[in-house]
């Protein structure tokens, strides 16, 4: 099958669909892979790395032409006309907080499969794994950042210094995004507070880091007296697939610290604050009530390099289904897989993408029938 590896163009969007590595293996099965010039470039992947590995580097128009696209993030609107009928779109997608992309798929009828919502025989997201944990780490890492009061935070140092207790961070969800956020402010000596309404899970993160970590249902009134004692809050709600809950009200924000730090890695689900928007690493924060909001879309683009290593171990797997198979057996033979299918043929297959944006839900079954 002929694969291509697009560049990245949101903004500041560094990753790659497909590291070098990636790229021989498909090669060795036999696929003809073409990947966009400089796509990996500014994270050292030359196009001469991707030669090497038995790559065709060309134009961006050979990418889309393509009948299988693997690339990082969304498609951008400059991109939707180089999509077609029957092409597969294999990437991050997070369509439920995004109707404008998800009428373009609809009307171009691909067969867009999104990372965020392929499963496993657990029942975990194995392709959002590692991008929760790049995402969690660098949470901690952006947060203290926004802290400093050149950056227009309050002036805390989280992990403090003798004689001056250390900052508040109070993280909302105990999933991966919020475990890896936990390893980080713990580690840089932090005060730190995890909420989750998963009692189970509140147990499993009070075995994994001991006393040095509080922890606490999350309920209306627990959000509520926490946030105002913040220095640093983590939103890290997720429902795959669904637009993310608005946990964090306005009150609660006007209740919180002046100079205190939102970061919301659920913002590529719409943002789990009331007072959420998306922004970039060009232009990353913005102030509300004096309450800093870093709302980045694209989190782990900012560790680009990492990032893409991660990314690839992840989904290589799939993509070599995915162009052995074919998609429709590759969904027949993979229920996780099928989980990912989100829009094909101008229907939305993913029934929470349905439900939020107001489409007609049509079961993945249905479609692999037609």
């Amino acid at each position: 099958m002929k694969i291509g590896i697009p560049k990245e163009i949101k903004d500041h969007e560094f990753r790659v669909g497909m590291t070098p590595s990636g790229v021989k293996a498909l090669v060795k099965a036999g696929h003809e892979v073409s990947v966009e010039h400089a796509a990996g470039a500014a994270i050292g992947f030359s196009d001469a790395l991707y030669r090497a590995a038995g790559a065709a580097v060309t134009s961006r128009d050979e990418i889309y032409a393509c009948p299988l696209v693997v690339k990082v993030k969304e498609p951008q609107s400059g991109e939707f006309p180089l999509l077609w009928e029957g092409q597969v779109l294999f990437t991050y997608l997070h369509l439920a907080p995004d109707p404008i992309q998800t009428r373009a798929l609809v009307e171009r009828k691909v067969v867009a499969i999104a990372y965020e919502t392929v499963t496993d025989s657990h029942n975990n997201l194995p392709l959002l794994i590692p991008m929760s944990e790049v995402a969690g780490r660098l949470a901690i890492q952006a947060g203290a950042h926004a802290l400093q009061m050149i950056n227009g935070g309050g002036g805390v140092l989280l992990g403090g210094v003798p004689g001056v207790p250390p900052g508040k961070v109070v993280i909302i969800g105990g999933g991966i995004v919020g475990t890896q956020a936990a390893r980080m402010a713990l580690g840089l000596g932090a005060d730190v507070t995890i909420l989750d309404v998963n009692l189970e899970r509140l147990r499993q993160l009070d075995d994994l880091f001991g006393p040095a970590l509080k922890t606490a249902y999350s309920d209306s009134d627990a959000v509520s007296e926490l946030t105002a004692q913040a220095d640093l809050v983590v939103g890290s709600v997720l429902i795959p697939g669904k637009q993310a809950p608005k946990l964090i009200t306005r009150e609660h924000i006007k209740r919180m610290k002046q100079g205190a730090v939102l970061v919301d890695v659920a913002i590529d689900q719409g943002g789990c604050a009331e007072t959420s928007r998306p922004t970039t690493h060009s232009d990353p924060t913005y102030l509300v009530d004096g309450v800093v909001h870093y709302c980045v879309a694209n989190m782990p683009g900012a560790v680009a390099s990492t990032a893409t290593g991660a990314l690839t171990h992840a989904t290589l797997p799939y993509v070599m289904q995915l162009a052995n198979k074919g998609w429709r057996q590759a969904l027949r033979d993979n229920p996780g897989l099928r989980e990912g299918l989100n829009v094909c043929a101008g229907q939305v297959t993913n029934r929470h993408v349905a439900e939020d944006l107001g489409y007609e839900f049509v079961g993945v079954e249905r479609v692999l029938n037609e």
